[in-house]
């Protein structure tokens, strides 16, 4: 036995301390036969897969206005599932418009056929080969999800997305699909300067190198999927929608009546937005007033 001295033990137990912070967290496997969803936790210099507990209930016929942008990607999902050619998705558009709510309902309509998702965010993908490695053999078929996407040129997060939907090493295995929604449809901040330097070649005009970079990581999704604001009628559809699914699970009746159309217009001018995002939070002011003063 060695006899060390007080202040060498209490310095190694420091060492040790610091040494265990570094390492991965043990974590058991999810279970994905009751787990839906999970998400990318980063430790260290790696990271983990953590359960998500609970998600977002919405089902597809709660989404209104997004009719087309629901049969593109349902379609595209179900080909995924069945083990038929499908594409990574690009869903771009104006806030609030129902992007992430498209996916999570996809997911709510088809985890009996053995759908999943991984969220990760946009400063994880640079583990996205651990990722790869962790779902890979399993027997599901995962929905990759970066939600609210966008990068700044030169970005090693962009880099590493750009590879992965090129197929590079990177590349997803056969069982992952990648989904991402952002407000930009090149992902990346477009300006002014961009369009210096475009130029004739045989006849036809052609981009700058600089836009030619910017949209070369948009281009590697086979699916571009558009969202825009509602009309006035789809809001107020969306509204209506929302209020009674709030009332139902409080079991009480609301009835519909014009003072709350005007106010779900106002609070639509007051947001400058008319989105399913806008009423879902005007169904939640509403009702909320509504049971408050016990009517």
């Amino acid at each position: 036995m060695f006899n060390l001295k007080p202040e060498l033990v209490a310095r190694l137990e420091r060492v040790l301390t610091s040494v265990e912070m570094l390492l991965p967290r043990p974590t058991a496997p999810v279970d994905w036969s009751v787990c839906h969803a999970a998400s990318w936790r980063r430790h260290s210099f790696s990271g983990y897969l953590e359960p998500v507990r609970q998600t977002d209930t919405v089902t597809l016929p709660e989404l209104l206005g997004i009719e087309k942008q629901k049969e593109v990607m349902t379609n595209n999902t179900l080909q995924f599932l069945r083990g038929l050619p499908a594409n990574n998705a690009l869903l771009w558009g104006s806030r609030g418009t129902g992007k992430s709510s498209l996916v999570k309902a996809l997911l709510n309509e088809y985890a009996a056929q053995g759908l999943r998702i991984v969220q990760v965010e946009k400063e994880d993908l640079i583990y996205l080969s651990e990722i790869f490695a962790a779902v890979e053999n399993e027997p599901y078929r995962f929905i990759l999800l970066c939600d609210d996407l966008s990068f700044e040129v030169g970005e090693l997060s962009y880099k590493m997305l750009k590879s992965a939907l090129d197929g590079s090493v990177y590349s997803a295995p056969e069982n992952v699909l990648i989904y991402v929604t952002s407000n930009r449809r090149h992902l990346i901040p477009e300006y002014e300067s961009d369009n210096v330097g475009w130029k004739y070649v045989n006849g036809e005009l052609q981009q700058s190198e600089a836009m030619e970079e910017k949209i070369s990581l948009s281009d590697r999704f086979g699916l571009w999927v558009a969202f825009h604001v509602f009309s006035q009628d789809r809001y107020l559809e969306a509204v209506r929608l929302c209020i009674e699914r709030e009332a139902r699970q409080r079991r009480v009746e609301i009835p519909w009546a014009k003072e709350i159309e005007r106010e779900a217009i106002q609070w639509s001018h007051d947001k400058s937005k008319r989105c399913g995002r806008t009423a879902f939070q005007f169904s939640r002011h509403w009702v909320g007033r509504y049971l408050l003063g016990g009517r």
